[in-house]
Protein backbone atom coordinates (compact mmCIF):
# COMPACT_ATOMS: atom_id res chain seq x y z
CA UNK A 1 0.00 0.00 0.00
CA UNK A 2 1.44 3.34 -1.06
CA UNK A 3 1.49 6.09 1.55
CA UNK A 4 0.12 9.45 0.43
CA UNK A 5 2.21 12.25 1.91
CA UNK A 6 0.39 15.23 3.41
CA UNK A 7 2.67 17.63 1.54
CA UNK A 8 2.06 16.23 -1.95
CA UNK A 9 -0.86 18.52 -2.87
CA UNK A 10 1.14 21.62 -2.03
CA UNK A 11 4.05 20.45 -4.16
CA UNK A 12 1.80 19.56 -7.11
CA UNK A 13 0.39 23.09 -7.05
CA UNK A 14 3.93 24.36 -7.67
CA UNK A 15 4.04 22.56 -11.04
CA UNK A 16 2.52 25.64 -12.65
CA UNK A 17 4.91 28.05 -10.93
CA UNK A 18 8.10 29.16 -12.74
CA UNK A 19 10.20 29.33 -9.57
CA UNK A 20 12.50 26.43 -8.74
CA UNK A 21 10.94 24.13 -6.13
CA UNK A 22 13.51 22.82 -3.67
CA UNK A 23 12.90 19.96 -1.23
CA UNK A 24 15.27 19.81 1.72
CA UNK A 25 15.59 17.30 4.53
CA UNK A 26 17.65 14.54 6.09
CA UNK A 27 18.48 11.35 4.24
CA UNK A 28 15.73 8.77 3.76
CA UNK A 29 12.79 11.03 4.65
CA UNK A 30 11.21 10.40 1.24
CA UNK A 31 12.39 13.29 -0.94
CA UNK A 32 13.20 11.09 -3.94
CA UNK A 33 9.86 9.29 -3.72
CA UNK A 34 8.03 12.61 -3.62
CA UNK A 35 9.88 13.77 -6.72
CA UNK A 36 8.87 10.58 -8.53
CA UNK A 37 5.25 11.01 -7.38
CA UNK A 38 5.19 14.56 -8.76
CA UNK A 39 6.77 13.30 -11.99
CA UNK A 40 3.97 10.77 -12.47
CA UNK A 41 1.36 13.50 -11.97
CA UNK A 42 3.18 15.82 -14.40
CA UNK A 43 3.25 13.06 -17.02
CA UNK A 44 -0.49 12.44 -16.57
CA UNK A 45 -0.97 16.15 -17.26
CA UNK A 46 0.82 15.75 -20.58
CA UNK A 47 4.19 17.14 -19.53
CA UNK A 48 7.49 15.79 -20.81
CA UNK A 49 9.73 15.03 -17.83
CA UNK A 50 13.35 14.16 -17.07
CA UNK A 51 14.81 12.82 -13.82
CA UNK A 52 18.46 13.16 -12.78
CA UNK A 53 19.73 11.40 -9.65
CA UNK A 54 23.11 13.03 -9.07
CA UNK A 55 24.26 10.24 -6.79
CA UNK A 56 24.31 8.21 -10.00
CA UNK A 57 27.57 8.77 -11.87
CA UNK A 58 25.88 8.46 -15.26
CA UNK A 59 23.28 11.13 -14.40
CA UNK A 60 25.94 13.36 -12.88
CA UNK A 61 27.96 13.05 -16.09
CA UNK A 62 24.97 14.29 -18.11
CA UNK A 63 24.95 17.49 -16.05
CA UNK A 64 28.70 18.03 -16.05
CA UNK A 65 30.72 20.45 -18.15
CA UNK A 66 30.57 24.23 -18.31
CA UNK A 67 27.58 26.14 -16.97
CA UNK A 68 26.00 26.88 -20.35
CA UNK A 69 26.17 23.27 -21.51
CA UNK A 70 24.40 22.16 -18.34
CA UNK A 71 21.73 24.81 -18.85
CA UNK A 72 21.26 23.63 -22.44
CA UNK A 73 20.96 20.01 -21.27
CA UNK A 74 18.28 20.91 -18.72
CA UNK A 75 16.34 23.09 -21.18
CA UNK A 76 16.30 20.28 -23.76
CA UNK A 77 15.32 17.58 -21.26
CA UNK A 78 11.63 18.31 -20.84
CA UNK A 79 8.90 20.54 -19.50
CA UNK A 80 9.52 19.45 -15.91
CA UNK A 81 13.02 18.48 -14.78
CA UNK A 82 13.75 16.72 -11.50
CA UNK A 83 17.24 16.90 -9.99
CA UNK A 84 17.76 14.67 -6.94
CA UNK A 85 20.65 15.57 -4.57
CA UNK A 86 21.28 18.80 -6.47
CA UNK A 87 24.14 19.85 -4.18
CA UNK A 88 26.38 17.61 -6.33
CA UNK A 89 25.70 19.95 -9.26
CA UNK A 90 28.42 22.57 -9.64
CA UNK A 91 27.02 26.14 -9.57
CA UNK A 92 23.51 24.71 -9.15
CA UNK A 93 21.93 27.91 -7.86
CA UNK A 94 23.46 30.02 -10.66
CA UNK A 95 22.13 27.53 -13.19
CA UNK A 96 18.64 27.63 -11.68
CA UNK A 97 18.80 31.43 -11.56
CA UNK A 98 19.77 31.69 -15.22
CA UNK A 99 16.94 29.38 -16.30
CA UNK A 100 14.42 31.37 -14.26
CA UNK A 101 15.68 34.78 -15.38
CA UNK A 102 15.48 33.92 -19.08
CA UNK A 103 11.87 32.86 -18.52
CA UNK A 104 12.54 29.44 -19.97
CA UNK A 105 9.45 27.20 -20.14
CA UNK A 106 11.00 24.60 -17.85
CA UNK A 107 9.94 23.83 -14.29
CA UNK A 108 12.65 22.50 -11.96
CA UNK A 109 12.16 20.39 -8.85
CA UNK A 110 15.34 19.74 -6.89
CA UNK A 111 16.16 17.96 -3.64
CA UNK A 112 19.10 18.14 -1.25
CA UNK A 113 20.17 16.68 2.07
CA UNK A 114 23.83 16.99 2.83
CA UNK A 115 25.54 20.18 1.76
CA UNK A 116 26.55 22.83 4.27
CA UNK A 117 26.58 25.29 1.37
CA UNK A 118 22.96 24.86 0.26
CA UNK A 119 21.52 27.66 2.39
CA UNK A 120 24.29 30.06 1.44
CA UNK A 121 23.80 29.50 -2.28
CA UNK A 122 20.02 29.77 -2.06
CA UNK A 123 20.25 33.14 -0.33
CA UNK A 124 22.97 34.57 -2.56
CA UNK A 125 21.87 33.40 -6.01
CA UNK A 126 18.23 32.36 -5.86
CA UNK A 127 16.66 35.00 -3.64
CA UNK A 128 13.03 35.40 -4.71
CA UNK A 129 13.36 32.66 -7.32
CA UNK A 130 12.63 29.48 -5.39
CA UNK A 131 10.17 27.73 -3.12
CA UNK A 132 11.69 25.83 -0.22
CA UNK A 133 9.87 22.91 1.38
CA UNK A 134 11.24 20.94 4.30
CA UNK A 135 10.51 17.22 4.08
CA UNK A 136 10.31 15.24 7.32
CA UNK A 137 9.76 11.60 8.28
CA UNK A 138 6.22 10.27 8.10
CA UNK A 139 3.76 11.73 10.57
CA UNK A 140 1.73 9.35 12.70
CA UNK A 141 -1.37 9.80 10.50
CA UNK A 142 0.68 9.08 7.37
CA UNK A 143 2.22 5.91 8.75
CA UNK A 144 -1.17 4.76 10.06
CA UNK A 145 -2.23 4.34 6.43
CA UNK A 146 -0.38 1.02 6.82
CA UNK A 147 -2.50 -1.57 8.70
CA UNK A 148 -1.41 -2.47 12.23
CA UNK A 149 0.57 0.76 12.60
CA UNK A 150 0.08 2.70 15.83
CA UNK A 151 1.76 5.17 18.15
CA UNK A 152 3.67 2.48 20.07
CA UNK A 153 5.20 1.12 16.87
CA UNK A 154 6.06 4.68 15.90
CA UNK A 155 7.85 5.22 19.21
CA UNK A 156 9.78 2.02 18.59
CA UNK A 157 10.82 2.42 14.95
CA UNK A 158 10.19 6.04 13.99
CA UNK A 159 8.75 7.34 10.74
CA UNK A 160 11.28 6.80 7.97
CA UNK A 161 9.33 5.68 4.88
CA UNK A 162 11.73 2.85 4.03
CA UNK A 163 10.71 1.04 7.23
CA UNK A 164 6.96 1.53 6.85
CA UNK A 165 6.32 -1.55 4.70
CA UNK A 166 8.83 -3.79 6.46
CA UNK A 167 7.33 -6.57 8.62
CA UNK A 168 10.57 -7.81 10.21
CA UNK A 169 12.09 -6.19 13.29
CA UNK A 170 15.48 -7.52 12.29
CA UNK A 171 15.27 -5.86 8.89
CA UNK A 172 14.04 -2.60 10.42
CA UNK A 173 16.99 -2.48 12.82
CA UNK A 174 19.41 -3.25 10.00
CA UNK A 175 17.89 -0.54 7.80
CA UNK A 176 18.27 2.05 10.56
CA UNK A 177 21.85 1.01 11.21
CA UNK A 178 22.61 1.34 7.50
CA UNK A 179 21.07 4.83 7.37
CA UNK A 180 23.19 5.95 10.33
CA UNK A 181 26.39 4.53 8.83
CA UNK A 182 25.60 6.04 5.42
CA UNK A 183 25.19 9.44 7.04
CA UNK A 184 28.59 9.11 8.68
CA UNK A 185 30.40 7.83 5.59
CA UNK A 186 28.74 10.06 2.97
CA UNK A 187 27.73 13.32 4.62
CA UNK A 188 30.05 13.66 7.59
CA UNK A 189 33.30 12.31 6.21
CA UNK A 190 33.53 15.21 3.77
CA UNK A 191 32.75 17.82 6.43
CA UNK A 192 35.09 16.99 9.31
CA UNK A 193 38.65 15.80 9.68
CA UNK A 194 39.27 12.05 9.65
CA UNK A 195 40.71 12.13 13.17
CA UNK A 196 37.49 13.67 14.49
CA UNK A 197 35.15 10.97 13.17
CA UNK A 198 35.39 8.91 16.36
CA UNK A 199 34.67 11.94 18.52
CA UNK A 200 31.71 12.81 16.32
CA UNK A 201 30.32 9.28 16.67
CA UNK A 202 30.71 9.46 20.44
CA UNK A 203 28.92 12.79 20.52
CA UNK A 204 26.03 11.32 18.52
CA UNK A 205 25.63 8.62 21.18
CA UNK A 206 25.81 11.14 24.04
CA UNK A 207 23.19 13.38 22.46
CA UNK A 208 20.90 10.43 21.79
CA UNK A 209 21.31 9.06 25.33
CA UNK A 210 20.56 12.46 26.85
CA UNK A 211 17.92 13.59 24.39
CA UNK A 212 15.70 16.27 25.88
CA UNK A 213 18.32 17.28 28.46
CA UNK A 214 20.33 20.48 28.36
CA UNK A 215 23.22 20.41 25.90
CA UNK A 216 26.26 21.56 27.87
CA UNK A 217 29.12 21.97 25.40
CA UNK A 218 31.85 22.06 28.04
CA UNK A 219 30.70 18.75 29.54
CA UNK A 220 30.50 17.09 26.11
CA UNK A 221 33.97 18.34 25.24
CA UNK A 222 35.39 17.05 28.51
CA UNK A 223 33.78 13.62 28.22
CA UNK A 224 34.84 13.08 24.61
CA UNK A 225 38.23 14.74 24.88
CA UNK A 226 37.77 17.39 22.20
CA UNK A 227 37.64 21.18 22.31
CA UNK A 228 34.45 23.20 22.82
CA UNK A 229 34.81 24.87 19.40
CA UNK A 230 34.92 21.38 17.85
CA UNK A 231 31.75 20.41 19.76
CA UNK A 232 30.09 23.58 18.47
CA UNK A 233 31.16 22.75 14.93
CA UNK A 234 29.82 19.22 15.23
CA UNK A 235 26.48 20.50 16.54
CA UNK A 236 26.25 22.89 13.62
CA UNK A 237 26.89 20.04 11.17
CA UNK A 238 24.09 18.01 12.79
CA UNK A 239 21.75 20.97 12.43
CA UNK A 240 22.78 21.88 8.87
CA UNK A 241 22.36 18.29 7.69
CA UNK A 242 18.88 18.25 9.27
CA UNK A 243 19.72 15.39 11.64
CA UNK A 244 19.19 17.28 14.90
CA UNK A 245 16.80 20.04 15.89
CA UNK A 246 18.24 22.47 18.42
CA UNK A 247 15.63 23.93 20.79
CA UNK A 248 16.47 27.16 22.59
CA UNK A 249 15.20 28.26 25.98
CA UNK A 250 12.31 30.69 26.32
CA UNK A 251 12.86 33.79 28.35
CA UNK A 252 11.24 37.14 28.88
CA UNK A 253 14.31 38.28 30.81
CA UNK A 254 12.97 37.24 34.18
CA UNK A 255 15.91 37.07 36.56
CA UNK A 256 15.47 33.42 37.52
CA UNK A 257 15.18 31.96 34.01
CA UNK A 258 17.89 29.99 32.26
CA UNK A 259 19.03 31.86 29.19
CA UNK A 260 20.94 30.75 26.09
CA UNK A 261 20.38 27.09 26.99
CA UNK A 262 19.74 24.45 24.34
CA UNK A 263 18.14 21.02 24.05
CA UNK A 264 18.58 18.63 21.14
CA UNK A 265 16.17 16.24 19.41
CA UNK A 266 17.03 13.86 16.58
CA UNK A 267 14.88 14.18 13.46
CA UNK A 268 13.54 10.64 13.80
CA UNK A 269 12.79 8.47 16.84
CA UNK A 270 13.99 5.31 15.07
CA UNK A 271 17.38 6.89 14.36
CA UNK A 272 17.66 7.91 18.00
CA UNK A 273 16.75 4.39 19.15
CA UNK A 274 19.35 2.98 16.77
CA UNK A 275 22.06 5.20 18.27
CA UNK A 276 21.25 4.06 21.83
CA UNK A 277 20.78 0.47 20.55
CA UNK A 278 17.38 -0.04 22.14
CA UNK A 279 14.39 -1.12 20.06
CA UNK A 280 12.21 -2.45 22.86
CA UNK A 281 8.56 -1.47 23.03
CA UNK A 282 7.99 1.78 24.99
CA UNK A 283 6.41 0.15 28.06
CA UNK A 284 9.55 -1.94 28.63
CA UNK A 285 11.89 1.03 28.61
CA UNK A 286 13.18 3.42 31.23
CA UNK A 287 13.28 6.28 28.71
CA UNK A 288 9.60 6.06 27.78
CA UNK A 289 9.10 9.65 28.92
CA UNK A 290 11.83 10.79 26.52
CA UNK A 291 10.19 8.89 23.66
CA UNK A 292 6.84 10.56 24.36
CA UNK A 293 8.44 13.98 24.65
CA UNK A 294 10.34 13.54 21.39
CA UNK A 295 7.22 12.31 19.61
CA UNK A 296 5.24 15.40 20.64
CA UNK A 297 8.06 17.73 19.68
CA UNK A 298 8.48 16.23 16.21
CA UNK A 299 4.75 16.17 15.47
CA UNK A 300 4.49 19.86 16.41
CA UNK A 301 7.71 20.90 14.68
CA UNK A 302 6.56 19.60 11.31
CA UNK A 303 3.50 21.88 11.48
CA UNK A 304 5.24 25.15 12.34
CA UNK A 305 4.31 28.19 10.29
CA UNK A 306 6.60 31.22 9.81
CA UNK A 307 4.96 33.01 12.75
CA UNK A 308 5.53 30.07 15.11
CA UNK A 309 8.44 28.49 16.99
CA UNK A 310 9.07 25.96 19.76
CA UNK A 311 11.22 26.59 22.82
CA UNK A 312 11.48 25.12 26.32
CA UNK A 313 11.27 26.82 29.71
CA UNK A 314 13.32 26.25 32.83
CA UNK A 315 14.13 28.39 35.85
CA UNK A 316 17.06 28.33 38.22
CA UNK A 317 14.65 27.11 40.91
CA UNK A 318 13.84 24.01 38.84
CA UNK A 319 10.45 25.06 37.49
CA UNK A 320 10.05 23.89 33.91
CA UNK A 321 7.78 22.94 31.05
CA UNK A 322 8.86 20.68 28.24
CA UNK A 323 7.96 23.10 25.46
CA UNK A 324 6.70 26.59 24.84
CA UNK A 325 4.80 26.89 21.56
CA UNK A 326 4.91 30.49 20.43
CA UNK A 327 2.61 31.99 17.83
CA UNK A 328 2.73 35.68 17.00
CA UNK A 329 4.97 36.05 20.09
CA UNK A 330 2.21 34.64 22.35
CA UNK A 331 3.55 31.70 24.41
CA UNK A 332 1.65 28.51 25.25
CA UNK A 333 3.18 26.09 27.80
CA UNK A 334 3.15 22.43 26.78
CA UNK A 335 3.94 19.54 29.08
CA UNK A 336 4.27 15.88 28.07
CA UNK A 337 3.35 13.15 30.52
CA UNK A 338 2.91 9.39 30.31
CA UNK A 339 0.22 7.81 32.46
CA UNK A 340 -1.92 10.28 34.40
CA UNK A 341 -4.58 9.33 36.95
CA UNK A 342 -6.59 12.52 36.39
CA UNK A 343 -6.42 15.99 34.91
CA UNK A 344 -4.40 17.57 37.70
CA UNK A 345 -2.36 20.44 36.28
CA UNK A 346 1.43 19.87 36.43
CA UNK A 347 3.33 22.29 38.66
CA UNK A 348 5.49 23.48 35.77
CA UNK A 349 2.46 24.55 33.75
CA UNK A 350 1.10 26.42 36.77
CA UNK A 351 4.43 28.16 37.28
CA UNK A 352 4.59 29.25 33.65
CA UNK A 353 1.00 30.55 33.58
CA UNK A 354 1.73 32.43 36.79
CA UNK A 355 4.91 33.94 35.34
CA UNK A 356 3.26 34.81 32.01
CA UNK A 357 -0.25 36.18 32.59
CA UNK A 358 -0.73 36.83 28.86
CA UNK A 359 -0.35 33.13 28.05
CA UNK A 360 -3.95 32.18 27.13
CA UNK A 361 -3.89 28.48 28.05
CA UNK A 362 -1.74 25.40 28.58
CA UNK A 363 -1.65 21.92 27.05
CA UNK A 364 -0.76 18.57 28.64
CA UNK A 365 -0.19 15.78 26.12
CA UNK A 366 -0.37 12.35 27.71
CA UNK A 367 -1.35 8.72 27.15
CA UNK A 368 -4.57 8.43 29.13
CA UNK A 369 -6.46 11.62 29.97
CA UNK A 370 -8.59 14.01 27.93
CA UNK A 371 -10.48 16.97 29.28
CA UNK A 372 -10.05 20.52 30.51
CA UNK A 373 -8.97 21.97 33.84
CA UNK A 374 -8.49 25.58 34.85
CA UNK A 375 -5.74 27.60 36.52
CA UNK A 376 -6.28 31.24 37.52
CA UNK A 377 -9.05 31.65 34.98
CA UNK A 378 -7.21 30.05 32.06
CA UNK A 379 -7.91 26.61 30.59
CA UNK A 380 -5.40 23.77 30.53
CA UNK A 381 -6.26 21.19 27.88
CA UNK A 382 -5.43 17.52 28.38
CA UNK A 383 -4.91 15.78 25.06
CA UNK A 384 -3.73 12.33 23.95
CA UNK A 385 -0.21 12.17 22.51
CA UNK A 386 -1.62 11.63 19.01
CA UNK A 387 -3.38 15.01 19.12
CA UNK A 388 0.00 16.78 18.94
CA UNK A 389 -0.19 16.24 15.18
CA UNK A 390 -3.22 18.55 15.04
CA UNK A 391 -2.20 21.86 16.53
CA UNK A 392 -4.27 23.74 13.97
CA UNK A 393 -6.82 24.46 16.71
CA UNK A 394 -4.32 27.01 17.99
CA UNK A 395 -5.16 29.09 14.93
CA UNK A 396 -8.54 29.99 16.39
CA UNK A 397 -7.36 30.45 19.97
CA UNK A 398 -4.14 32.48 19.77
Amino acid sequence: MKIKRNIINQLVEELSEPKTSILLGARQVGKTTLLHDIEVIAQKNGKKTAFYNLESSSDLMKLSGDQQSVIDQILSSGDVVFIDEFHYLKNASKIFKSIYDQKAPVKIFASGSSSMEIHKHLKESLAGRFYKTMIFPLTLSEIEQIPQSNVNAYLQWGGLPELAHCDSDRRRSMMLENIVSTYITKDIKSLIKEENIRGFNTMLYLLASNQGSLVVKSEIAKEIGISEPTVLRHLEILSQTYVCHMVNSFSSNLGNELKKSTKCYFFDIGIRNCLVKDFRIPNDRGDKGTLNETFVYLQMYWQLMPNMEIRFWRTKKGEEVDFVLIKNRVPVPIEVKSNLKDCSIPTGVKAFLRAYPKSPFGIVFNETQTGTNEFEGRPVYFQKLEESEKIEYLQTVV
